[in-house]
């Protein structure tokens, strides 16, 4: 799959815009384009892919991404099982550069913002009292019209590009225009895995989705996600025995085999690993802390 190119300005009508998204499992394909995009994650959990990095998000979540920067949201594999009580909430916040002219860009008084968007073309994480402030000023952006509404998004730009509180988020020297197609196969591999934990899963057969072999995936996984394949499955894996164990009464064993181990001493070894603790122990300590609660 080969990231879409989309045009936010177009579909909005409007060089603002602002998207209160309220749904299932976010629907959004692997797409990138010209608008920065600023997203504040209300509730749902999953793995983004961001350019070249995949990573965790939740409730709370905050990015900006810059200009034709990839990019996708992939809800946990309950989220597609049509369970009523789990949601995909987020604020998104669309604007495009040109809605400044270039003499804008020009003002010795522009250089923070200058330095934001070309920082934003590796995505930034946003956390403290930064994500805090930006969260109350896009509800406030929602609500905003006419020239209020560019003033409103001038300040929100002010804080992200005076701040501390932010970290880069695709690898130094990425650029979408050259890893775009490998980032590409990868974002079929993650969809694939988050489908299909609960089968057994060959190199062989994960080389075939990204369709490329499998030494040439084995390089591109690691270098991409700085981790192996396996480890990364067995991460899958262990996420979603952590919810059975909270979520539901299946023993162990019973879990094991719906998250793909054949064995249960294999998963005990795995999980304890992973977590530190055995999965009795891990659901035993759970427990008490609801108790305590």
């Amino acid at each position: 799959m080969k990231a879409l190119r989309t045009e936010m300005s177009s579909l909005l009508q409007t060089y603002i815009g602002v998207v209160e998204r309220d749904e299932p499992y976010f629907k959004s394909p692997f797409h990138y384009h010209p608008e920065l995009e600023l997203v504040y994650v209300k509730q749902g959990q999953g793995k983004r892919i961001i350019g070249d990095k995949l990573d965790t998000f939740s409730p709370g979540d905050m990015v900006f991404i810059g200009s034709n920067l990839p990019h996708v949201w992939l809800n946990d594999e309950p989220y597609y099982k049509g369970i009523n009580d789990l949601k995909a909430q987020a604020t998104v916040v669309y604007f495009n550069k040109e809605l400044f002219s270039k003499n804008f860009y020009e003002l010795r008084e522009s250089n923070q913002i200058n330095d934001l968007f070309e920082r934003a073309s590796r995505g930034i994480k946003i956390s403290g009292i930064t994500k805090s402030k930006i969260a109350v000023k896009m509800e406030k952006l929602a609500q905003k019209k006419n020239f209020d509404k560019i003033i409103c998004l001038l300040e929100l730009i002010n804080i992200m590009a005076t701040s501390k509180d932010i970290e880069y988020i695709t690898n130094e020297g990425y650029t979408g225009t050259t890893v775009r197609s490998k980032t590409d196969r990868l974002s079929e591999v993650y969809k694939y895995i988050t489908t299909n934990y609960h089968n057994d899963i060959s190199l062989d057969e994960i080389s075939k989705i990204a369709n490329i072999s499998a030494n040439s995936f084995c390089r591109l996984f690691k270098k991409r996600t700085n981790r192996h394949f396996v480890e990364y499955l067995n991460e899958v894996r262990i996420s979603n025995a952590c919810k059975f164990l909270l979520e539901t009464n299946l023993n162990v064993s019973e879990i094991a085999f719906q998250c793909g181990y054949k064995t249960l001493s294999n998963f005990n070894k795995i999980f304890k690993k992973t977590i530190a603790l055995s999965p009795n122990e891990y659901r035993q300590n759970c427990n008490n802390i609801n108790l305590y609660n």
